[in-house]
């Protein structure tokens, strides 16, 4: 019962910061909100089951374009579009993971590393349709769900929060099911659980689709809720920062990903501030981070003194 009351006790919380912060920042916490879906979908990969992918960009560039296309096009609306997204971003991950899932170790990140170059070289090459690496911006009839604009600042938030909600509460009822013990159980001994009669290749597999409907639903609202698809997504850059989010506020905790995502935001955005060299002292962060918590900061904190933490 605590963990559901502590993870209901931050939405509410989140739910009321409209009444305390700017619009200018209660659209970052938007922003970041949307960057923790992503990163929960990670999670479920490499916290859960301990698949390490260097190719989350892919998945999450296929939520965006599945969701920005149609609606530039066609004319969908984000209702529609949205749920084009999530399921994008999905059948990429499983048709990535037929294939990746043949490897293991070093050569699984090396492979999904290169499927996510050639989706992001595609892009570019098809630039006529998907803008390239300028992109393009979602018209506003494409932004539009039961009447409300997205483009608009409280309706833009509510529905992250909708989506951050949903996202949060799944992630955290999956990972205490059946079948998120097996997905543990890979983790730690993939040929103990091969003996008790799980296949891992299965398991790993439906891990990755999740993790995939996620990145899905996470691309699909960037793009609905702040207008651009661009194929700089698909870049190895969103690949590495779902998982410094992860590392960061813990890898196999329901709440790592948000909290990772929230200080790397705020990190980024104090150093650059600070310098224009603001990457090493990111970089000088998570050094010291791994150092004194390479557990990440609530693995840590769980590790140490709240052991009931999911």
């Amino acid at each position: 019962m605590k963990p559901w009351i502590l993870h209901i006790a931050l939405i509410a919380v989140l739910a009321t910061a409209p009444l305390w912060l700017s619009p200018y920042h209660a659209t970052n916490l938007a922003r970041i909100m949307v960057l923790a879906v992503f990163a929960m979908g990670y999670n479920l990969a490499f916290g859960y089951t301990g698949l390490l992918s260097l190719g989350h960009a892919l998945l999450l560039a296929a939520g965006m374009y599945a969701a920005g296309l149609p609606a530039q096009l066609w004319g969908w609306a984000a209702g529609p579009a949205f749920i084009a997204g999530i399921a994008g971003g999905g059948l990429i991950a499983a048709a990535l993971g037929l294939l990746a899932l043949r490897t293991a170790g070093v050569s699984f990140m090396i492979v999904t590393l290169m499927f996510a170059q050639a989706g992001y070289l595609t892009l570019l090459y098809f630039a006529h349709v998907t803008g390239g690496e300028d992109g393009f911006a979602v018209v506003s009839s494409g932004r539009v769900l039961l009447g409300s604009d997205l483009s608009t600042d409280t309706p833009r938030f509510l529905a992250a929060l909708t989506i951050f909600a949903i996202g949060l509460l799944a992630s955290l009822a999956l990972v205490r099911s059946p079948f998120g013990r097996t997905m543990v159980a890979m983790r730690e001994n993939e040929e103990r659980s091969r003996m008790l009669g799980y296949n891992p290749f299965t398991v790993k597999l439906a891990a990755l689709t999740l993790s995939g409907l996620y990145a899905g639903a996470a691309g699909a609202a960037y793009a609905l809720l702040f207008g651009y698809v661009g194929a700089s997504f698909a870049t190895i850059q969103y690949s590495i920062l779902p998982m410094l989010y992860v590392l960061m506020g813990g890898a196999g905790t329901t709440l790592g990903p948000f909290l990772g995502a929230l200080l790397m935001f705020a990190l980024i955005e104090a150093a650059t501030v600070l310098t224009t060299a603001h990457q090493f002292i990111v970089g000088a962060a998570l050094v010291v981070l791994i150092l004194f918590a390479p557990k990440g900061i609530l693995g840590t904190i769980r590790e140490r003194w709240l052991r009931w933490l999911p």
